[in-house]
């Protein structure tokens, strides 16, 4: 793991979420990526003034942040891009390889009964890259415990995995495998690659309509420091796909939320 990404959005819960960003990066000897995204005008008309106060604005969001976290002695750099959000981190990754990419549930919105907001939502649906998303508030800790929830169990390459090897071995974290099966699942997907296996601490079979019913019934007894579940179009959020945003009544967890990189159906 050697590049975090952090969007930083508006929300007050931005510099919480660098700060987590910057501790986990201390554990992992990472770099860490600092973006403010700003949207460009035509210039067309006479804006170009407008376009330069955007961009101020955005050095600014970035330099207040920065004002406002403890370094820990590791690199921090800092970048503001021009364009949509999605197609401004699409952009960096082709310059700079994202490992992780750290985002708060929320990045720009303020109604409290979302989950997801839109922007972190899109990053989700749009990007496939691991992003691991951060609580409210959340103070970095290493996971003692992850509870990793999935359909399909077959992993056909072991970068599908990561960043989740490097966490384990980070933070000497548990790993307990939640394979769920439903309606829809097949007789391949019951099966459960080497690459995974060798990293569990516990395997527990289940029986639900969604994935994300799976990890309802099982939480309590797993009480794990993280969740995992694998990134799919037609996956864990469900929800998201269609709509971009997910409610706290659709889900909710107060536990970062690691998402990893898509694998095939």
């Amino acid at each position: 793991m050697k590049n975090i990404l952090v969007p930083l959005g508006s929300s007050s819960t931005g510099v919480d979420t660098l700060q987590y960003a910057i501790d986990l990066a201390q554990e992992a000897d990472a770099n860490v990526y600092v973006i403010s995204v700003f949207q460009e005008f035509s210039k067309v008309g006479g804006l170009s003034k407008v376009n330069s106060l955007l961009k101020e604005d955005s050095e600014n969001r970035i330099s207040k942040a920065l004002k406002k976290v403890d370094f820990k002695g590791i690199s921090v750099i800092a970048h503001p891009i021009k364009g949509e959000v999605l197609e401004g981190v699409k952009r960096f990754n082709k310059h700079v390889p994202v490992d992780l990419m750290v985002l708060s549930p929320r990045s720009n919105s303020i109604n409290e009964d979302v989950y997801l907001g839109k922007t972190t939502g899109g990053l989700v649906k749009g990007t496939n890259m691991p992003v691991l998303i951060v609580p409210d508030g959340a103070i970095f800790s290493g996971p003692k415990k992850i509870l990793m929830a999935f359909k399909n169990g077959v992993f056909s390459k072991k970068s599908m995995l990561e960043p989740l090897p490097k966490l384990i071995k980070l933070f000497n974290t548990s790993l307990d495998l939640l394979h769920v099966k439903t309606p829809t699942s097949t007789l391949e997907m019951e099966q459960v690659s080497g690459k995974l296996e060798r990293l569990q601490n516990s395997y527990t079979r289940t029986e639900n309509a969604t994935t994300y019913q799976g990890v309802l019934e099982h939480f309590q007894s797993h009480n794990p420091d993280m969740i995992c579940v694998v990134r799919r179009k037609r996956g864990f959020f469900k929800k998201l796909w269609e709509k971009g945003t997910v409610l706290k009544k659709e889900f909710y967890t107060t536990k970062p939320l690691l998402i990893l990189a898509a694998q095939e159906q």
